[in-house]
């Protein structure tokens, strides 16, 4: 009688949303052992009953974080989930190896904060996946996603809001703008994606257009743009129009519950590719 294959544990260092509790199921239906590192205030206690277990710790407390998996035996983890940007100046409580690694970094942009903190942990011997690596279902598909479709005026609007917003990508300062008539309305910064729709689509009045993006060069194992039905219903509380994502590129949670909600609020939803020239096809 052969025996089983033991799969060996993988960790997860979650943030909030429902990202890590889908990554913990995902894992664990593939036979991995889930180990999670869970963040004060802003994980779902509701990952205790998706991992196999689960140690909680405040944001900062990067040797903590080794301390368990070395502990637990893990030698591969992913980042998944959202982490409140602006709590950096407010609610952190970094142990010695989280202030030392803080104070070496030069510019506390999202993804130099997180490629510092992976490559910390790579010199642990804990090598950092890809978050999809087991949810590949979870992109962004690319076409026209609702009954609605977009007007030959907001097409020019979402061209105009991707060049703004692969220009703020690379600037690594955001992943998201709104626009109307081909003005700038609101440009994402640390506030996040609902914040930004909200400040913008106040400006519009009605009809801005969102356009979410990867950005340039984005690291796949950490801060994939998402959206989900929340974005819907915060993008039709302003009476906007438009959601344009980066198909592929990005992560779709609720896909059906979004579908239903955009469609109920007459809004646009539509997933877009860019060609090597810039061109962008539905």
């Amino acid at each position: 009688m052969t025996e089983a294959i033991v799969q060996p544990a993988i960790g997860l260092i979650a943030g909030g949303g429902q990202f890590p509790l889908l990554f913990a199921e995902a894992a664990r239906a593939r036979g991995r052992r889930v180990v999670a590192i869970a963040h004060v205030n802003e994980t779902s206690a509701e990952l205790e009953e998706k991992a196999d277990i689960t140690y909680w710790v405040k944001l900062g407390q990067l040797g903590k974080i080794i301390s368990h998996f070395r502990r637990e035996g893990v030698t591969e983890t992913v980042f998944a989930g959202t982490i409140t940007k602006t709590r950096i100046f407010h609610d952190v409580l970094p142990d010695l190896k989280g202030l030392t690694l803080w104070n070496k970094i030069d510019t506390k942009l999202d993804n130099s904060i997180l490629c510092a903190v992976a490559a910390s942990l790579e010199e642990e011997g804990i090598r950092v996946l890809a978050s999809t690596c087991y949810l590949d279902s979870l992109f962004f598909p690319q076409g026209i996603l609702t009954r609605k479709k977009p007007s030959a005026s907001q097409m020019e609007d979402i061209r105009f809001g991707w060049a703004i917003a692969r220009e703020v990508g690379r600037l690594d300062i955001g992943q998201c703008v709104v626009v109307r008539d081909r003005t700038v309305l609101a440009v994402e910064a640390m506030e996040g994606t609902d914040a930004t729709i909200r400040r913008g689509g106040e400006l519009a009045g009605s009809g801005a257009v969102v356009v979410k993006l990867k950005k340039p060069g984005q690291d796949f194992r950490f801060d994939l743009p998402a959206t989900g039905e929340k974005t819907i219903e915060t993008l039709a509380s302003v009476k906007g129009a438009v959601l344009a994502v980066e198909a592929g590129q990005s992560l779709l949670f609720d896909k059906q519950a979004m579908i239903q909600a955009a469609d109920r609020a007459g809004l646009v939803v539509i997933g877009l590719a860019e060609d090597e020239h810039g061109g962008l096809s539905s």
